[in-house]
């Protein structure tokens, strides 16, 4: 026995250095059938049959684990069976009476199939893909589309000259279809928000999607490059074709510059027809049967994005973002600070020497802020409260973000303003004597 006990043991290593060796595990499989262990057989051999499904070893071996009858020899002239002895297949019966998934020999794969589902969890539980990477070419609801949201335009603090262009050049032609007939006015078209990393502008999104009672469909660059040929294309296509079915919809194109950037600078021939077929759809974007879709784009880099998406009848409106005014800053530090234990916190104060911090470099000095409040409370094991010193402390080391996009932005503003693309841009510059 304790020969058989060290050669079983043996085995289980040899398997688990050669995991997919059908062989020698049907073999570990085949001692520890014959020393009693059914279960741990049953789990080898499930196993083996999930690398080989037809090995006819395995599944003999399965069916000695599981218990089933030996086969029955070839019909030979012999004396009737005792009635003491158990029962075999009989070869003459009809083959209707055999289970659904009856092998020669009688076992029931199915019932051991349920048998085995607990020990030995499914290898696979998706379809297998077509050669293309792809199971469904028309299942265009596999987009996450979000519900119509909660929050609105008043949920973003200050920032009212963004609300009030918004209200003009978007919103109200959307909200008024009577209006909008009577002076002419189109819904072509679709709007582009701009301006450094950080300051809300997804959040915005949102929140016209909120003003419109739409849902929201969000589309990143990820969502839609594939590496399969003309993949791509399709992607853009089927996220277009969801936000049709799921109208009122608001399509957000998040990172433009990645997904619609300028052809003329693009080797790939796959990214150029994604931008073609990004063209495609937004010149549907009037048309009867996209009623209700309205497309919204954001980017850190506009004058990286193809001069084509923004053309009119397309992503004509362009909006700039700019770091959050004082009323923004202060109701993104009361955001952040409310579940934190504060004391004597003058929020006026503190986003008047904040000014300049994007909306995330804010977040940043909620949290070092605190950092130093738990540090300080661990190292002489009293809690404290997070004052205005941890807060104007951690708002002087923090080197706002928005620089480096300033800095590229101011050329291109003085030097590559065509059409007054960026006026507002230059007008912000001057107005900060960052010209």
């Amino acid at each position: 026995m304790s020969e058989e006990s060290a050669l079983v043991r043996s085995l289980r290593g040899a398997v688990a250095a050669a995991p997919e060796d059908v062989p020698l595990r049907l073999h570990l499989a085949e001692l520890l059938l014959e020393a009693g262990q059914n279960d741990a057989a049953i789990t080898e051999v499930a196993v083996a049959l999930q690398h080989a499904p037809g090995d006819e070893k395995a599944r003999e071996l399965m069916g000695r684990a599981m218990g089933a009858p030996a086969p029955a020899p070839a019909p030979v002239q012999q004396a009737p069976a005792p009635a003491q002895q158990t029962p075999t297949v009989n070869p003459a019966a009809p083959a209707q009476e055999k289970p659904a998934d009856a092998r020669p020999g009688g076992f029931d794969w199915q019932a051991a199939e349920g048998e085995i589902r607990d020990v030995v969890p499914p290898r696979f539980v998706e379809s297998p893909l077509r050669a293309d990477g792809n199971d469904d070419p028309g299942d265009a609801d596999a987009w996450e589309v979000d519900a119509p949201g909660t929050v609105r335009l008043a949920d973003v603090g200050g920032m009212q000259d963004v609300k009030d262009r918004l209200e003009a050049a978007f919103l109200a032609p959307m909200r008024n279809p009577e209006l909008r007939k009577l002076y002419g006015k189109s819904l072509r078209g679709g709007l582009l928000l701009y301006g450094p990393p950080g300051c809300g502008k997804t959040f915005i999104a949102r929140a016209v999607a909120g003003e419109l009672g739409a849902s929201f469909l969000s589309v990143s660059v990820n969502d839609v490059l594939d590496m399969w040929i003309g993949n791509s294309e399709r992607n853009m296509h089927e996220i277009f074709a969801t936000a049709r079915r799921q109208a009122p919809c608001v399509v957000f194109l998040d990172e433009l510059d990645a997904l619609g950037g300028k052809r003329s600078r693009t080797q790939h021939s796959g990214m150029r027809n994604t931008v073609n077929q990004l063209l495609t759809e937004l010149d549907g974007i009037d048309a009867q049967a996209n009623e209700g879709v309205f497309v919204l784009a954001a980017t850190n880099l506009p004058w990286d994005v193809d001069l084509a998406l923004r053309r009119p009848g397309r992503l004509d409106r362009t909006l700039l973002v700019l770091p959050p005014d004082a009323p923004a800053r202060e109701a993104i530090l009361r955001y952040h600070l409310k579940d934190r234990p504060i004391e004597n916190v003058d929020l006026a104060k503190l986003a008047k020497v904040t000014d300049g911090l994007s909306g995330a470099d804010l977040a940043h000095v909620c949290e070092s802020a605190a950092e130093t409040a738990l540090l300080d409370s661990a190292r002489t094991g009293t809690v404290r409260m997070i004052g205005m010193k941890d807060l104007l402390g951690a708002a002087k080391a923090v080197v706002p973000s928005t620089e480096a996009w300033f800095s590229s932005a101011r050329n291109v503003a003085m030097f590559a303003n065509e059409g007054g693309t960026y006026d507002d841009l230059l007008a912000y510059l001057k107005k900060r004597r960052k010209l």
